[in-house]
């Protein structure tokens, strides 16, 4: 089981090492099963889809602010002595993504940012059931429910919901909290790196307002909305998502060894 200062990871490893390497982030009570084979597999790329502390087969504890999520990463980075990547986070992942091209420029060389915003509010009812064991099972289920587009696959949303139980629920709780208090609209013009925005049309946890918003606020960055899509999207659409994703991290310029 491969682990890096800590965190368990899942490697595809590219034979081809003229092309960087790919960090994805998963959301909020997630792991990195929420990202498909498809993207995890992406052709001709070295994937390193990680579990962040407290979550899927990391140990640890869950953290309560995007900015030590960030700091793990920088530690799974140096533990791997790698210099940087391309970051692709999904929801809370964004907002961790985000935080480190914002505070650690010359380690992110590229940005995938779905189902993202500058802000990730959460409502006040939600964080006070999460902060409620008894009520963990509710939290969950309405989670689930407003996670998916309206074509989802009801299996998928079963899927999605078994494996969000299997977080503690201190873990979300402190997952919530994080994206509550996250905030970087300001420093949305300081993101140098090439960006790449992906939204479901039909996402009610980050509605596409918030991508127009990054989109707007990231000098250069790409928008692409997926049709009858919620706030799943990589596992709703894998293969549009892997299409999209393979075409953007092949675009971003690297010199390997450099």
């Amino acid at each position: 089981m491969p682990t890096a200062a800590g965190l368990y990871y899942f490697l595809h490893a590219a034979e081809d090492s003229a092309r960087p390497p790919v960090i994805l982030i998963h959301g909020a009570g997630g792991t990195h099963l929420n990202w498909p084979p498809q993207v995890r597999r992406l052709e001709g790329q070295s994937i390193l889809a990680v579990d962040l502390p407290g979550h899927g087969k990391s140990g640890g504890v869950g953290r309560q602010i995007i900015g030590e999520y960030a700091e793990d990463l920088i530690r799974f980075m140096d533990a791997l002595k790698m210099r940087a990547a391309i970051l692709v986070g999904h929801s809370m992942g964004s907002a961790i993504a985000l935080t480190l091209a914002i505070e650690y420029p010359k380690r992110v060389l590229g940005l995938g940012l779905l189902g993202a915003g500058a802000r990730l509010q959460v409502s006040p009812e939600l964080l006070q059931n999460a902060a409620n064991p008894s009520a963990f099972s509710s939290v969950v289920q309405w989670v689930t429910e407003n996670s998916y587009g309206p074509l989802a696959d009801p299996r998928l949303k079963e899927l999605g919901l078994r494996r969000m139980t299997e977080t503690r629920p201190p873990v979300l709780y402190g997952d919530f909290l994080a994206c509550d208090e996250f905030h970087a609209l300001e420093a949305l013009p300081r993101i140098k790196a090439p960006t790449l925005i992906l939204v479901g049309e039909q996402d009610r946890m980050t509605p596409p307002r918030l991508s127009r918003v990054l989109n707007s606020g990231i000098p250069g960055s790409r928008l692409e909305t997926l049709p009858d899509t919620g706030h799943m999207l990589m596992l709703e659409q894998p293969e549009a998502v892997a299409a999209s994703l393979s075409e953007f991290v092949r675009s971003v310029p690297y010199q390997a060894g450099r």
